[in-house]
C-alpha cells in the first residue's frame, strides 16, 4: 500500500532561519514544530525534508555540517516522540555549480520524486509545506497540494506569489496551523 507524506522545507519552516546554519548549536525549532509534526505522524504521514543548502557550494559549510544540523533536528524532535523520516538536500547553487548539479534545486521536484520512489509515496495524497516561493513551486511541480507558512520568508513569499497569481493550496501562520489545514483536508 502506498504511503502518504508531508514534504517539508527545513530553514524558516521547521526552524528559525538565521541564514546558512552550519553549527547545530545555533539551531532553534519554532515552538510549534514538535507538536505539529507529532500530529501529522499520528495520522500516518511520512515526514520528509526537502531543502536547498547552497551554503555547501558557496563554501560556507560542508555536507557534514548539513547532516549535523539535520541530526540535531531529530534530537530536538525526540522530546515530542517524533522524527523526520528522511532528509534530502541540494548542495548546489547556479553561481558555483554546474547546471547538472543544480537539477536538484527547488523549485525542481527532483528530490521529491526521488523520495517518493524510495518510500513508495502516493503523491496524490501528500503535501508540501514551506516558507518560500521555491518551496511552493517545488510542491506544485511535483503535483502536491502546497501550504505556505508565514514563518521564515513566508510573508514576503506570499506577496510574490500573489503578484504572480501563483497561490498555494493554503496559507498558514505557522506549521501547527498548516497541520490543522491538512488534517481537515484529508
Amino acid at each position: 500500500m502506498p504511503n502518504h507524506a508531508i514534504f517539508l522545507d527545513r530553514d524558516g519552516t521547521l526552524n528559525v532561519d538565521p541564514g546558512y546554519i552550519s553549527n547545530p548549536e545555533k539551531l532553534f525549532l519554532f515552538p510549534e514544530t514538535g507538536t505539529a509534526l507529532s500530529l501529522l505522524k499520528n495520522y500516518g504521514f511520512l515526514l520528509i525534508v526537502i531543502s536547498n543548502q547552497s551554503g555547501v557550494a558557496r563554501g560556507l559549510m560542508t555536507n557534514r555540517d548539513v547532516e549535523s544540523v539535520n541530526e540535531k533536528i531529530n534530537t530536538l524532535l525526540a522530546e515530542h516522540k517524533v522524527k523526520i523520516d528522511a532528509f534530502y538536500y541540494c548542495p548546489a547553487h547556479p553561481d558555483y555549480s554546474t547546471p547538472e548539479d543544480c537539477e536538484c534545486r527547488k523549485p525542481s521536484p527532483k528530490l521529491v520524486f526521488e523520495a517518493a520512489t524510495e518510500f513508495e509515496v502516493d503523491i496524490t495524497k501528500s503535501y508540501f509545506i514551506g516558507d518560500s516561493v521555491s518551496d511552493i513551486g517545488c510542491g506544485k511541480n511535483a503535483g502536491l497540494k502546497t501550504v505556505l507558512v508565514k514563518t521564515g520568508k513566508g510573508e514576503d513569499s506570499f506577496s510574490i506569489l500573489q503578484k504572480e497569481n501563483n497561490l498555494p493550496s493554503f496559507v498558514a501562520d505557522n506549521l501547527l496551523k498548516a497541520c490543522a489545514f491538512i488534517l481537515g483536508d484529508i
